[in-house]
């Protein structure tokens, strides 16, 4: 009975991890998913959009201001990526470390612009000191300080836009770019300016999800991306098994990586309850993620009965 009340009362600050991880994971489901590239600039980039959105905040900016500075560094980021990928013809998935191992240095100066030291490791936030969007010490509370009402409402926006974005002619062009590259190129694209634009908007969401994190749990901090490409796979993934038969809208598509993220914080949670220590997180991620792969294809190969097709009867 204890365990189950332990739980339940974990379950909001499980829903809000959830929800800020799951902008997280559509900028990963655009690469994956529609771009087709392994981009892991993701592990640097949320540290830079959580480095960024908490400098901005403890300098006196508004935070919104402070929030839109860390979607614009997650951009540069993935523009370096980008061009190191098209314009250097680095592999994508090398592209995406190379900035990802640069980022970690340049989170750290960040942090430490405004203080004595030349690099800072972790920059903390106290929503008695600094005005912030949401904090989880209001997780619980039934106001309009509660963060899961700013995340909810936030997601929304990100997934309306996101999908009048797609249905542009540049957002088009961007899918088809991910789906066929020669046949894109055979229409005219410029694919090598889509695989660009589409790094750049993935970490632009990625950094916003950090900026949020770090508002949410009250610091900044270099390492607070380590893992993040991984959570965001589980998290589509997880999306896509449980619900990729009935949500075939791609506006549905992008919430399901949201759900995913939710469910994956709410696993995380009941497993912790059960006695799990907390290092062995990564562990059962990769455990998380490795099963959900696996139930695809054990399903096509074990589970779908091969259809025969027969010969058309002589005439």
């Amino acid at each position: 009975m204890d365990f189950l009340l332990s739980f339940f009362n974990s379950l909001p600050g499980a829903f809000g991890q959830g929800l800020a991880w799951g902008i997280m994971a559509i900028g990963v489901y655009i690469t994956y998913r529609i771009l087709d590239v392994a981009d892991l600039t993701v592990d640097g980039s949320l540290a830079t959009g959580g480095a960024v959105a908490a400098l901005g905040i403890t300098m006196g900016l508004n935070p919104w201001v402070a929030l839109v500075l860390a979607i614009l560094a997650g951009m540069a980021a993935g523009l370096v990526t980008g061009l190191l990928h098209t314009a250097c013809g680095i592999p994508a998935i090398l592209s995406g470390i190379l900035t990802q191992l640069a980022l970690y240095s340049i989170n750290l100066r960040i942090m430490a612009i405004g203080s004595d030291a030349s690099t800072k490791a972790t920059l903390a936030l106290s929503v008695d000191k600094q005005s912030l969007l949401l904090s989880s010490r209001y997780i619980r509370e039934v106001s309009l300080r509660n963060p899961l009402l700013l995340l909810g409402v936030l997601t929304v926006v990100v997934i309306a836009v996101l999908y009048w974005f797609f249905g542009t002619e540049l957002g088009c062009s961007l899918r088809a770019t991910g789906a066929n590259p020669s046949m894109a190129r055979a229409q005219g694209i410029n694919t090598n300016a889509d695989k660009v634009l589409g790094l750049v908007v993935s970490n632009g969401l990625v950094a916003l999800s950090g900026g949020l994190l770090a508002q949410y749990q009250g610091s900044s901090t270099v390492d607070m991306g380590r893992g993040a490409i991984v959570i965001g796979l589980a998290a589509v993934i997880i999306g896509e098994v449980l619900l990729g038969k009935v949500f075939v809208n791609f506006a549905l598509k992008l919430l399901s990586a949201i759900i995913g993220a939710i469910i994956y914080y709410v696993v995380i949670t009941l497993v912790l309850r059960l006695g799990l220590e907390s290092t062995d997180l990564k562990l059962l991620t990769a455990l998380v993620v490795a099963i959900f792969l696996t139930i695809p294809y054990w399903k096509g190969k074990y589970f779908t009965k091969t259809v025969r097709k027969e010969g058309a009867p002589n005439a």
